[in-house]
């Protein structure tokens, strides 16, 4: 209940701090600024309001949740954004962009803390739930076909194990083919483990469910998919990879049934994806390459 509170609480200082934003940012528009101050610092103000406040109203009344993916729980990040919804706002604002947050809701008279920050990504995969685990108990694949949409064919029900070579070559494929969703093969190459064992699975998200528009008039004929590689220092990160069906069903499937089943579910289990990885090498010197 109290966490229902806190959460409420943080919409009303959404709402509250939008309504301040759009008040300033008219009465300046107006002509109605300090007369010292100079057009260009007129501008400068109403951009600054505008970036501070553009993600205020979907704080102040957000959309029904939708999880992109059917059966999967939610991350450290979503979970953080349900409990404090203006975590994103405040840990993104910078120092002057948080005092004038603290004065308007002082103002208010309004007693809110603000949000603890971020968590960030999970290293390792996130412990199963309930749901999961009775999945696993009776074998129910976990890769479950949105509402009102065609499901995959039994040839995408796999989780297949690729050495690192192959992996390079599928998202070289994705990139020579424009299909929008792959890294640098080159990048790759530099930083995965070079013995490493890695394991794709067809995972599309459901608005990337084939079927679906393409963007460019046509429909998306290729399947999202995750893939859990192995790092050269031996961390396992996520990625996301489009791989045409064809190309899919001709790779080699070497894993037990029952083994498949477990790595599904420990596959999309992983928050850390090839991103966070590369950033926090960059940090320390470590990465170059384009992604």
């Amino acid at each position: 209940m109290r966490r229902h509170r806190v959460a409420e609480l943080d919409r009303d200082m959404a709402a509250l701090l939008a309504a301040r934003a759009f008040t300033e940012i008219r009465h300046m528009a107006g002509g109605r600024a300090a007369p010292d101050t100079s057009p260009e610092e007129v501008l400068d103000r109403i951009r600054f309001l505008a970036d501070l406040s553009h993600n205020l109203p979907g704080v102040a009344r957000p959309r029904p949740r939708t999880p992109s993916r059917q059966g999967k729980p939610l991350g450290s990040f979503d979970q953080a954004m349900a409990e404090r919804p203006m975590s994103w706002v405040w840990n993104t604002a910078g120092p002057e962009a948080r005092a004038w947050m603290l004065r308007h809701i002082e103002q208010a008279a309004r007693n809110w803390t603000p949000p603890p920050p971020l968590p960030q990504s999970r290293k390792g995969p996130s412990p199963m739930t309930p749901r999961q685990r009775v999945a696993l108990l009776f074998r129910r694949w976990p890769v479950r076909t949105p509402a009102g949409r065609r499901p995959l064919p039994a040839e995408a029900n796999v989780l297949k194990a690729l050495d690192t070579e192959a992996v390079c070559a599928l998202n070289d494929q994705a990139r020579r083919l424009r299909l929008g969703l792959a890294g640098s093969g080159s990048w790759l190459r530099a930083h995965l483990a070079p013995d490493g064992i890695h394991y794709l699975l067809p995972d599309p998200a459901n608005y990337y469910w084939p079927g679906n528009p393409d963007g460019s008039g046509g429909e998306i004929d290729w399947w999202q998919c995750t893939a859990l590689l192995r790092m050269h220092d031996g961390e396992q990160v996520s990625s996301m990879v489009a791989v045409l069906p064809e190309t899919f069903a001709a790779l080699p499937s070497t894993l037990p049934r029952k083994h498949q089943l477990r790595l599904a579910h420990h596959v999309r289990s992983v928050e850390r994806d090839t991103s966070q990885w590369g950033r926090d090498r960059e940090a320390g010197g470590d990465v170059e390459g384009d992604r």
